[in-house]
């Protein structure tokens, strides 16, 4: 399915660059615990059933729920201090519509357990665009996902008004600093090729869901590369759900980012799974971001 999206954006593939698609899983628990404010099922939690005016969602609720909770760590806000440097400004890493971004390390002191590693930790701008309902759509929706083109979400940290998101760290920074910082030499061709791929097979996913998701945030700096060039999605405080059974769509309120936001949907409010598929992106990957 994602060479079949890599194609339908029109980018061909040379005759020498051979991709093999495997079919990646993911494992869902059987049962989760049912809340009589919150609907929880045997599958994933949908980002509906949080968007709900009628809902509310405890942090209890988040620890609790049976995926959720087996996949992150809870953070405090004075270990996410501890970790990077009470965020100096040495550690800074960039800045984004959820807020800034700093480089941190964690280790058995501050995290008993988990493995030692260095990680992103963002934090909440409690004065910028985005507020609690975008950080909770990111810990619900990549606390129960896990695939290989999708930025690995470790943990949290929710105290008072502070709203923190604790990421793996990802080396090679975002693919728009790759394409057109000045003092870089190009990219092989090979190598685009890859994280062209790479994005096709983390839309895939979402869009292949049993419970699909709209990305609806799809641009180069949401693109983040490790250290072998491994592109994966991040940012997804603006994901939505998509349309299922016999649906075509979903509508809701236009959100996303000018001049990737598909010109359909501003006018309409009507989104469709391939309104993701920006092929701008895709032709600056192998055009070397002319």
């Amino acid at each position: 399915m994602a060479f079949k999206i890599f194609l339908k954006l029109g980018v061909q593939l040379p005759s020498c660059f051979k991709v093999k698609i495997t079919n990646d899983a993911i494992i869902h628990p059987e049962e989760s615990k049912k809340k009589k404010i919150v609907k929880v099922s045997n599958c994933r939690l949908a980002l509906s059933d949080i968007s709900d005016p009628e809902s509310s969602l405890s942090m209890t609720d988040l620890s609790s729920n049976a995926i959720i909770g087996s996949n992150l760590h809870i953070f405090t806000h004075a270990q996410l201090k501890v970790i990077t440097s009470n965020f100096s400004s040495f550690n800074f890493l960039g800045q984004g519509g959820f807020g800034p971004v700093y480089k941190g390390f964690i280790d058995d002191k501050i995290k008993p357990g988990l493995e030692p590693q260095p990680v992103a930790v963002k934090l909440l701008d409690l004065e910028g665009s985005q507020g609690h309902m975008e950080w909770l759509t990111e810990v619900v929706l990549l606390g129960q996902l896990r695939h290989p083109n999708l930025v690995k979400l470790i943990g949290y940290c929710w105290e008072d008004e502070q709203r923190l998101l604790v990421y793996e760290y990802m080396a090679r920074g975002n693919l728009e600093n790759q394409l057109f910082r000045r003092c870089s030499s190009s990219l092989p061709w090979l190598i685009r090729m890859k994280i062209a791929v790479d994005a096709a097979k983390g839309l895939a996913f979402l869009h292949g869901e049993e419970k699909p998701v709209i990305y609806r945030d799809f641009k180069a700096s949401n693109i983040l590369l490790d250290s072998n060039y491994t592109a994966k999605l991040s940012d997804f405080g603006l994901a939505k759900d998509g349309p299922e059974g016999s649906d075509t769509h979903v509508t809701t309120r236009v959100m996303g980012t000018y001049g990737y936001t598909a010109p359909e949907y501003m006018m309409t409010g009507k989104i469709y799974s391939y309104f993701d598929l920006n092929k701008n992106i895709l032709k600056s990957i192998v055009t070397n971001g002319t």
